[in-house]
């Protein structure tokens, strides 16, 4: 395979366009899967929740993802470093950036001394990519599967 640079960019105003087309490419398909029909609107307005969290992933300087994610309290009062979104362009999944990109979130994790939580569609083949990382099913609903990598898995 080869090698390439992974790296990460502040989400910016002008990215808009960018994230939207991403999301319908890499998402679709598994929204339509779990029978979520969405609108353009509809779209828009998932990019546009929590913006300013979303790094833009870049692969040997070119847009190809987005990453984005923050702390997050739940009910119990807990902390996690939730990642509300990522996703990759569809030719440049099956390459190992998601790998590399979950690195760098355990890395913040263990600086932060958090857990990583995140939810997955239940279709979505990319909880594979999280099982391999050390996340667990910690839930589920008719939709996704709420998933936990704890600090100690992390911390390993």
């Amino acid at each position: 395979m080869n090698k390439f640079t992974v790296g990460f960019r502040k989400v910016k105003h002008e990215d808009l366009d960018f994230l939207v087309k991403l999301r319908k490419k890499s998402m679709n398909k598994h929204l339509l899967a779990a029978g979520i029909k969405m609108s353009n609107e509809q779209h828009i307005e998932r990019v546009k929740e929590a913006y300013y969290e979303s790094h833009i992933i870049l692969c040997d300087r070119k847009p190809i993802g987005v990453l984005k994610f923050g702390v997050l309290s739940n009910k119990n009062l807990e902390k996690s470093l939730h990642i509300r979104q990522f996703q990759i362009l569809p030719e440049y999944q099956g390459k190992g950036i998601g790998s590399k990109v979950l690195t760098v979130v355990k890395k913040k994790a263990l600086q932060l001394c958090l857990p990583i939580t995140l939810n997955v569609l239940l279709k979505n083949p990319a909880r594979a990519l999280y099982l391999r990382h050390g996340f667990q099913v910690e839930g589920k609903n008719k939709l996704e599967y709420q998933m936990r990598c704890p600090l100690e898995v992390i911390a390993a």
